[in-house]
């Protein structure tokens, strides 16, 4: 029962089913009111296969984007399927043309460019699609139109480029690496910047300690972050038909610390116990510590074990926000960890102009005692206050669902957390969405606006603001 052979997966949640069209919607209904001050563009990532498949893995469907535009007191939404290679197959073949989250056998020779159904980020004003095995696919506003893959001038020497680059807050670089490279499915992983301008100043490559699924990494001042957990990565089970992708604890984790001042032979690794974080809130430094905020399981959802079996028989436990804590000064390398509240969930925001730094504030959708089944839980959106150790919790009728939450600064000079955070909300009575926006340190308030849909937008993944004037990727 592999990713590539299994015959039905079980039902998704109603929500993580595709919709079939992409259109234009201006001035949506609103029920209150849009904060002063707040213009640009919402635009969020997921998989939305133009033909479903029920074999098909979550993670391989086609990616469609939904921007949310603001201005002059109302909000407007287009939405458009990234044109890649695998939807121009899908709409000539009438089929899926996935197996699993690869190309089918019967597709093999075609250059495909991936799924770009991840997150989508902006630098050196331009718009970039991503997922984790491909180049970066990049597209404009206002239409959402594919320009196509860059490696930015050939300096990017693999085709592995993270969904979740970071940007410096400091020098304006974006920092981003890739795993299973040069040979997919390998212990190879690569590390890079594009300056300010969106030039490859640097790209070199390192071992893992082990093949694994590195969905996520951390900046700080002085170190990249790498934390690779035994969700194992294996040609030859992929070749025989089993799990390309497998939980198989007894690796246990690893983190490796890459000097940013230095080259990856400098790279030193930390282990602690088998684990498996999908997202990073944050990551510091405190003197001779490195710090890292994660949203940890026990371990990974959606993915069996080497044979094909379920990892959990009833289904992973959902992940709970943890401290990771390195200490540059201990001999033995050892991970220390530690829980830091009480309510699960995923998909970690803060107020970027902090990434890298110590911070105080985060977001992140929620999970209560209702949506305890649920792999990505998101029956909440939480704000937790790292200097107060408090969380202020906005709940979701039961059924509803709330996307990851993103913050948006009241403007470049507010101290941090000051600004609103936007989600996007699945109404499971109407199985229409709203756009909901916040007061970011006051969600138990709830929505100080509501934009709805005559629609919804299917359970995906990361999204991004981008201000008025921004001038990111614009036609």
């Amino acid at each position: 029962m592999s990713i590539a052979t299994d015959p039905v997966r079980p039902a998704p949640p109603p929500n993580r089913l595709p919709i079939d069209v992409e259109g234009d919607i201006e001035a949506l209904p609103l029920a209150g009111e849009l904060p002063p001050g707040l213009e640009g563009t919402l635009v969020r990532n997921g998989p939305n296969p133009l033909v479903p498949d029920p074999r098909a893995h979550w993670f391989g469907g086609d990616g469609m984007l939904h921007a949310f535009r603001i201005a002059g007191g109302r909000v407007d939404y287009r939405n458009r399927w990234v044109r890649t290679v695998q939807l121009d197959l899908a709409r000539r073949t009438g089929r899926n043309p996935l197996d699993g989250m690869r190309l089918a056998k019967e597709f093999e020779g075609i250059e495909n460019d991936g799924a770009a159904n991840t997150n989508i980020v902006g630098h050196a004003g331009r718009l970039f699609a991503l997922e984790e095995a491909h180049l970066p696919i990049e597209v404009a506003l206002p239409g959402l139109d594919t320009r196509g893959p860059t490696d930015f001038g050939g300096g990017l020497r693999a085709k592995p480029f993270t969904a979740h680059p970071k940007t410096d807050p400091a020098t304006g670089e974006l920092l981003f690496f890739g795993y299973g490279t040069p040979e997919r499915l390998s212990a190879g992983m690569s590390f890079g910047v594009l300056s300010p301008q969106g030039e490859v100043t640097r790209f070199e490559t390192f071992e893992a300690p082990y093949a694994s699924m590195v969905h996520d990494f951390a900046i700080t001042e002085r170190f990249a972050v790498f934390p690779v957990m035994p969700l194992t990565a294996s040609r030859e089970r992929a070749e025989s038909g089993r799990p390309p992708y497998a939980w198989e604890p007894q690796h246990g984790t690893r983190v490796g610390l890459l000097p940013r001042a230095g080259g990856a032979a400098g790279i030193q690794w930390w282990e602690g116990p088998a684990c498996y974080v999908f997202h990073v809130m944050n990551a510091w430094e405190d003197g001779e510590r490195v710090f890292l905020d994660v949203m940890q399981y026990a371990q990974p959802p959606l993915f069996p074990l080497p044979d094909g079996r379920p990892s959990s028989p009833d289904g992973p436990a959902p992940a709970v926000l943890v401290r990771w804590e390195l200490d540059l000064a201990d001999p033995s390398r050892t991970l220390r960890t530690r829980r830091l509240h009480p309510v699960s969930g995923e998909f970690p925001r803060i107020d970027d102009r902090r990434t890298g730094l110590p911070y105080r504030h985060g977001w992140f959708t929620g999970n209560l005692a209702d949506a305890q089944d649920q792999p990505l839980p998101a029956g909440a959106l939480v704000h937790v206050d790292h200097a107060s150790e408090r969380i202020d919790l906005w709940a979701l009728p039961a059924g509803d669902r709330a996307s990851e939450p993103v913050f948006v600064p009241r403007h470049a000079g507010a101290p941090e957390g000051d600004g609103w955070v936007l989600a996007v909300l699945y109404r499971a009575a109407s199985h229409t969405s709203d756009l909901a926006v916040f007061d970011a340190c006051r969600l138990s308030a709830g929505p100080l606006c509501l934009a709805s849909l005559p629609h919804r937008v299917p359970e995906g993944f990361h999204g991004n603001w981008f201000a008025a004037g921004a001038a990111q990727g614009a036609a």
